[in-house]
């Protein structure tokens, strides 16, 4: 007999089980000794997902039948935390409660009671994996002892370093720790220092900091870099043969000024009828990183690549990232293009999906394109290229109208671009201007990625989706409440639909509350992600999307390339459609949670910098936004600079101000001032904690402000 999980749990499930050790469930089960090794390991999966947990003696149970319950711990700063289960459940963990488990753990939780209609409550047994295997944070010593204090303000335990396994770190040097296994809940968390990365405050190290207490990897294996290095940039004359062959055609690629790969170009002609025909062409990635190769298995674990202040922490290794894969000017580049026929009112004729090589014209920046635009005047390799981008310039235009008209959704939220020294000095930060360069790009690469999908769809081949799911009812409800305290009125009803959120954005344009209310609703709205069940994607209103055109930096693309050329090449069997119907729920599950890391990675390294920045500007006077309002103080965005610090209510001295939680405003009880979210503020840098990574500032009174020591306002 075959053993599998389910039959395991079935048989652990039967009323007439009583709890067995692994070698007697084995004969119970009738499993051969040649199977053992098999079984046994199958059931330490079990134990490991918590869908089978140990009793006392090694004796094996259900956790249900036994008041427990398996799931991931997520803590708060305060102390107490919350257990969330698999099938959605939460469960209520108080401090004493937690043992020694971390934020991120697998724990197994016995359930206490229910707390008066609100979460069920428990306490943590037994921790089955550690949700992180690493900590990052400050080596400390006492008389008698060492620990770390990690830099996670969800971990709120210090981990305690043996002498022998300090590696020699000093006092208040930030420290890499692998934590031990803990076989006794009683015990304190200990871990040995596997690396030293420096002091705490220069900013090199709180950069490696970051990197590491994400888990991330800077640099790739060797065996990996072996296996780049024995990749070739020529391309042979009989696989040029086998594609069409697109070198003569004026394609070109337009990026930030400084990218360093390029994974996209674009070309445009017109035909005689007077349509447009677009070409998205797009770097054949697929062509070298293999299926199931090394190269194939680290870029999965990586999933993206992640865009510090910085520096790049590349999903790919720079020999194919930054030279095989990129589309650099006038170097043979094998591509899949993504050809359409386009009509003047930016309806899709037909479409061809097709194996190309191509020989990029051009490598343009989007500022520069921009100033063609708005100009008219063009220098070098723009210079011959007028024609092509005026006409992009009128195609996108119409398909962004378009897309507009059927409900999809723009959010225009700014963002902020570091500008570094040669020694890595923050000189300046400024907000990035969203221009008709990029929307141009954009609405380019939303056609390609929506035709593919769409296609990939018909032919009922199964892919990964990039989709984004509706929004929950209570957080739009919370949201419309809100807003209507600012004098906005959402009107959302049952069964939102994507126009009606894009009716009330254009309703608030131009507002001082836009780029709040902004922030806000996209808050509300779910997070997009991968997943093989097509949903839509509620956001951009398209019922296929995926993503196609970005396979140098994220895993689900190549995956999509990889998918569309062995349906071109007819080499997709029945065997192949099985497996991947099989492997993409988890790959699209681990790359929409390499997507969320990237994210705040990216998040806490614009605000180490931003931090670094403000440092030097103490005493300066800035206008910002408040952006939060809590009983203690309020914060406030700053214009510009995008960086967020918080003006204490005890610095706040000609009132007694009284928070109101429903209109998000404080309010003095004599005054009758308020401060509201949205409001536009003016305040002076008060202090700056780059340790903590929190910022102070107070209100700016212009006659307190000593007119010698008087500057002009920052913007």
């Amino acid at each position: 007999m075959e053993i599998d999980k389910d039959k395991i749990v079935k048989f652990i499930s039967e009323r007439t089980y009583r709890p067995l050790k692994v070698r007697e469930l084995a004969k119970m089960m009738k499993v051969s000794e040649a199977k053992y090794r098999t079984f046994r390991r199958i059931v330490r999966e079990l134990l490991k997902d918590g869908d089978i947990v140990k009793l006392k003696k090694n004796r094996l149970g259900l956790p249900d039948k036994l008041n427990l319950v398996v799931g991931t711990l997520s803590t708060n700063r305060k102390g107490f935390g919350f257990v969330s289960t698999d099938d959605g459940k939460e469960i209520f963990i108080n401090p004493e409660d937690t043992s020694k488990a971390f934020h991120g753990d697998r724990v197994i939780v016995r359930l206490k009671r229910k707390r008066g209609g609100q979460n069920p409550e428990g306490e943590i047994i037994k921790i089955i994996e550690r949700g992180q295997k690493r900590v990052v944070g400050i080596y400390k010593k006492q008389r008698h002892f060492a620990y770390v204090k990690p830099d996670d303000p969800k971990i709120l335990k210090d981990i305690y370093i043996a002498d022998k396994n300090s590696k020699g770190a000093r006092p208040g040097e930030k420290v890499v720790v692998q934590l031990e296994d803990l076989k006794d809940l009683h015990l304190s968390p200990q871990g040995k220092v596997v690396k030293i990365l420096g002091e705490w405050d220069d900013p090199e190290v709180q950069t490696l900091s970051l990197i590491a207490e994400y888990g991330l990897e800077d640099s790739f294996p060797v065996e990996i870099l072996k296996e780049t290095e024995a990749l070739s940039d020529k391309i042979e004359r009989k696989e040029i043969r086998r594609r069409l062959d697109f070198r003569k055609k004026r394609c070109f690629t337009i990026d930030p000024v400084d990218a360093k790969d390029y994974d996209d170009a674009v070309s445009l002609e017109k035909t005689k009828d007077g349509n447009f025909l677009l070409g998205v062409h797009i770097a054949d990635v697929s062509h070298y990183v293999k299926d199931d190769s090394k190269l194939d298995r680290e870029a999965i674990e990586r999933g993206t690549s992640v865009y510090l202040s910085d520096r790049v922490i590349p999903m790919l290794p720079e020999g194919l990232s930054n030279n095989i894969c990129s589309l650099k000017p006038e170097k043979d580049r094998l591509t899949l293009s993504c050809l359409l026929e386009i009509t003047p009112k930016g309806k899709v004729l037909s479409y061809k999906l097709v194996e190309s090589v191509i020989k990029s014209k051009a490598r343009l920046d989007y500022q520069q394109v921009q100033k063609f635009f708005d100009t008219e005047k063009g220098k070098g390799d723009l210079a011959g290229l007028k024609n092509d981008l005026s006409l992009m310039l009128k195609l996108s235009k119409i398909l962004y109208q378009n897309r507009v008209r059927s409900g999809s959704l723009d959010f225009d939220l700014p963002e902020a671009k570091v500008v570094l020294g040669e020694d890595g000095e923050v000189l300046d930060i400024y907000q990035v201007a969203r221009l008709e360069s990029h929307r141009l790009i954009e609405e380019f690469m939303l056609l390609a990625n929506k035709i593919v999908a769409k296609h990939l769809t018909l032919q009922k081949i199964p892919l990964l989706y990039r989709v984004h799911d509706k929004p929950e009812r209570e957080k739009i409800k919370a949201f419309c409440e809100f807003v209507s305290h600012l004098g906005f009125h959402c009107g959302f009803g049952d069964g939102l639909k994507p126009k009606q959120i894009q009716n009330f954005l254009m309703s608030v344009q131009g507002k001082p509350e836009e780029e709040l209310i902004n922030e806000l609703l996209l808050r509300s709205l779910q997070k997009a992600c991968y997943q093989p069940k097509n949903i839509g994607h509620f956001g951009l209103a398209f019922k296929h999307y995926t993503h196609f055109t970005s396979p140098i930096r994220r895993y689900p693309d190549l995956l999509t390339h990889r998918i569309l050329k062995e349906l071109i090449q007819k080499s997709l069997s029945s065997e192949r459609i099985q497996k991947l119907k099989k492997s993409l729920h988890k790959i699209g599950k681990l790359a929409s949670e390499k997507e969320r890391i990237a994210d705040e990675v990216e998040r806490e390294s614009l605000r180490i910098k931003q931090l670094e920045y403000m440092e030097k500007r103490l005493g300066e006077v800035f206008c910002g936004i408040i952006s939060g309002v809590k009983p203690f103080g309020f914060w406030v965005k700053l214009d510009h600079i995008l960086v967020e610090g918080l003006v204490h209510l005890s610095s706040v001295s000609d009132d007694y101000y009284i928070h109101d939680p429903v209109k998000e405003q404080l309010k003095g009880r004599y005054t009758k001032k308020v401060f509201r979210l949205g409001e536009k503020v003016k305040v002076q840098v008060a202090k700056v904690d780059r340790k903590n990574k929190y910022l102070d500032f107070v209100l700016f009174k212009e006659k307190d402000f000593p007119r010698k020591r008087r500057k002009k306002f920052a913007k």
